[in-house]
């Protein structure tokens, strides 16, 4: 079947409660919203079932993982298949007892986060582990996507290899936002940098990139939490942002992708075609020393 001139998809950004379930089912609420506007790929942010849990290290949480598949997986085929689109799903996954990691599953396949951040507030080495998987695409009967999450989305290495691949849109489950403490002084160049290397990996890679954020204070455990930034938006082959949501406020993202842009581009701004590859040896190494 020919691939649609265009595809309208879909950012879910929305907060995230203490009771899974109930995160669950407003999500499943939210897909079905998209769906009544006519999205034909959905994306959920990272980890949506639950608040950030990684913001302590505490065994307790490996409670909220689950197999993939599992009952989420299947619970969102439902939906897709009620809905007919394409839903993309960042979970929890326990592989087996003691390896665990941060996925986004689809019915076509899985990724697994491969970068693993260990920052203040985000202790994620204590829960995942990175991924396995590779970078990867697949096709759609809308057109040929990729996925990343979160910490993912600073390394334009993922954003090649996943563009590489075949990838038109890369797609990036997030869960992003502020210190309270450090927002005053730090919280413009913060989220200035977050969007702009986004926004790179779109016009280097000559794709469209979608990021779906959380919104709203999270503190789980105590002490100051995390103030998650919002502003979900979604980007053209160019690097403009075609469709942006607001800092604090629950939304659902609409942006109509035209496929023919991505050849455009490509063709126009030819990076891909360009690129030296008999001269980059030593990228795989961790420093050139």
């Amino acid at each position: 079947m020919a691939k649609p001139d265009t595809t309208k998809i879909a950012l879910i950004q929305m907060r995230c409660a203490a009771e899974p379930e109930r995160n669950f089912a407003r999500a499943v609420e939210f897909i079905r919203d998209a769906a009544k506007k006519h999205a034909q790929i959905v994306c959920l942010p990272e980890l949506f079932r639950s608040q950030y849990f990684c913001q302590t290290e505490d065994h307790k949480n490996f409670e909220l993982a689950e197999e993939i598949p599992g009952r989420s997986t299947s619970a969102l085929g439902d939906v897709a298949r009620e809905t007919g689109v394409v839903i993309i799903a960042s979970l929890f996954e326990k592989r087996s007892a003691g390896v665990y990691h941060n996925t986004a599953g689809k019915l076509l396949g899985k990724y697994r986060k491969m970068h693993i951040p260990d920052d203040p507030l985000y202790h994620e080495k204590f829960y995942f582990t990175p991924g396995d998987l590779g970078f990867q695409a697949w096709p759609t009967a809308q057109g040929k996507i990729g996925v990343c999450v979160c910490w993912d989305q600073w390394y334009p290495e993922a954003a090649r290899l996943t563009a590489l691949r075949g990838a038109e849109i890369i797609f990036y489950p997030t869960a992003i936002g502020w210190h309270p403490s450090e927002k005053k002084e730090f919280g413009e160049a913060q989220y200035s940098a977050w969007e702009t290397i986004q926004r790179s990996h779109a016009i280097a890679n000559g794709c469209y990139v979608a990021a779906a954020n959380r919104v709203g204070h999270e503190a789980p455990a105590g002490g100051e939490g995390i103030e998650f930034w919002g502003q979900s938006f979604i980007c053209g082959p160019d690097g403009a942002i075609i469709a942006k949501a607001s800092v604090d406020r629950e939304e659902i993202v609409l942006a109509d992708v035209e496929w023919d842009r991505v050849n455009e581009h490509r063709t126009h701004w030819p990076f891909l075609r360009d690129r030296r590859v008999d001269a980059y040896a030593g990228i795989e190494q961790r420093l050139l020393d």
